[in-house]
């Protein structure tokens, strides 16, 4: 079934106030399709704002022209900073074609489930158990942390307008341009150098946790814990109006020494002003001496187990998780904040290496294989040449959403009348263990993302 998925700053709508997104060609849009005989369409929702789509060429094309307003111009599109591929109840897709009783691919799979394949619907009872995303970041998202299922339960009895499932959300992300982004805490002794280096940081935390830390340093892990969690608190949990104060002082000495030519990247200086732009006074700015800041490679991911601190500054990466929409934040966000419970639940264990590599496959030489440490989703990642006309998707017991990165094939499948057009944005449904043919319509390289469920 051929679907438009929800798009926008998450699945009520917004993009968050002040908070850009990056937008690309209206043309056809994004598309979400079923190897099967009926054309369908999602629901999509906006975030972000109006600007002139050629402004961003080598962006993601918006979901849906925009309508005409005597504001805008033909040449101009909606922008959106995520795009939803899945059946979580905040996004799922809606099916419009009138042949078809189900309204949405939630609907549709509860009443197919075969589709889901044998192992995948025992297992998460008849569900599809990921969620995958494509995120284009231009201002940054807020210092966050999911529940793993034990806390999400709780919450979601207790807070369901904050916390809308019962589920974890582990996931990751796969950077599709240069991606930057926190995640973990960083060695103690990292930590350290910044309270020395950074008054206003040691200020906020103070000097009793700031000991206790460094003492930790020679203890075992638990203590070690415990102090950074003080020290985390200390800071999160400061009154508003000295976090402020302390972070005009940090922008302006750091703004006085770069103005007089000075480097300021040992306390990462340029980020802290670029944080401060977006929000200011905020205190998720100071969380990045606290978290290891990664850019990574196109290509290459990190993976965000429970309870794991992180935040998306720049960058555009497709992402999956399991089928979950709960989000405990702390800062650098305008929507609800929960630091009691962030502070409580994180792990505070400090790690340096959060690089998470794929593995090669051994049946196909193009697929690269990023599979995380629980059971609800995996990713691959199919790089084919464009000397390959003809390329075989591989059948798992699974279901599974194909996405399309770069080039243009036709797929074409045992139970499709016709074959499939699809181009950078297009993407497919695919049922378990459906055969696939992609037929390059042009001989260049061909760069696609898959997200499934291997038991």
């Amino acid at each position: 079934m051929r679907l438009w998925e929800q798009m926008g700053g998450g699945p009520a709508g917004a993009a968050g106030k002040g908070r850009r997104a990056r937008a690309g060609r209206a043309a056809r849009g994004w598309r979400l399709r079923k190897c099967s005989h009926f054309p369908a369409r999602c629901s999509t929702t906006p975030g972000g704002r109006w600007a002139p789509a050629a402004r961003w060429p080598s962006c993601w094309p918006a979901a849906t022209p925009r309508p005409r307003s005597p504001r805008t111009s033909r040449t101009r599109s909606l922008l959106f900073f995520q795009l939803w591929m899945g059946s979580h109840p905040r996004g799922d897709a809606k099916i419009l074609d009138d042949r078809i009783s189900q309204k949405t691919l939630g609907q549709w799979i509860a009443e197919n489930q075969d589709c889901l394949g044998s192992k995948v619907k025992d297992m998460f009872h008849g569900k599809l158990p990921f969620l995958f995303k494509v995120l284009s970041v231009e201002t940054a998202l807020s210092i966050q942390a999911h529940p793993n299922k034990e806390l999400a339960e709780k919450l979601h009895l207790q807070a369901p307008q904050h916390y809308p499932d019962a589920n974890h959300k582990p996931e990751m992300a796969v950077a599709l341009t240069s991606f930057q982004g926190l995640c973990g805490f960083r060695p103690v002794e990292e930590i350290l150098t910044f309270l020395t280096k950074v008054p206003e940081f040691q200020f906020l935390i103070g000097d009793k946790a700031a000991t206790q830390l460094k003492q930790s340093m020679g203890g075992d892990s638990r203590s070690m814990a415990s102090a950074l969690q003080s020290c985390f608190s200390h800071l999160m949990k400061s009154e508003k109006k000295v976090v402020v104060e302390q972070l005009n002082l940090l922008v302006k000495r750091i703004s006085q020494q770069v103005a007089a030519g000075n480097n300021m990247e040992d306390i990462y200086g340029e980020l802290l002003l670029q944080l401060h732009q977006q929000y200011p006074g905020d205190i998720g700015c100071f969380a990045i001496y606290f978290l290891n800041l990664l850019t990574l490679k196109p290509g290459e991911a990190m993976f965000l187990e429970a309870n794991v601190p992180h935040a998306y500054l720049k960058g555009d990466c497709v992402e999956c998780m399991a089928c979950s929409d709960n989000t405990v934040r702390a800062g650098l966000t305008p929507k609800f904040i929960d630091v009691p419970t962030l502070c409580e639940m994180l792990s505070y264990t400090p790690s340096k290496d959060r690089l998470f590599l794929p593995a090669r496959s051994q049946e196909d030489p193009y697929l690269y294989i990023y599979d995380p440490p629980v059971p609800d989703f995996t990713v691959m990642k199919m790089q084919v040449p464009g000397s390959v006309a003809e390329y075989n998707v591989l059948a798992v017991d699974s279901a599974s959403i194909l996405l399309v990165v770069q080039g243009r094939v036709t797929a074409s499948t045992p139970t499709a009348q016709t074959p499939i057009p699809l181009q950078r944005g297009g993407v497919l449904f695919i049922g378990a263990n459906e055969r696939v043919s992609l037929k390059l319509a042009v001989p260049s390289d061909l760069l696609l993302f898959r997200a499934c469920c291997l038991l």
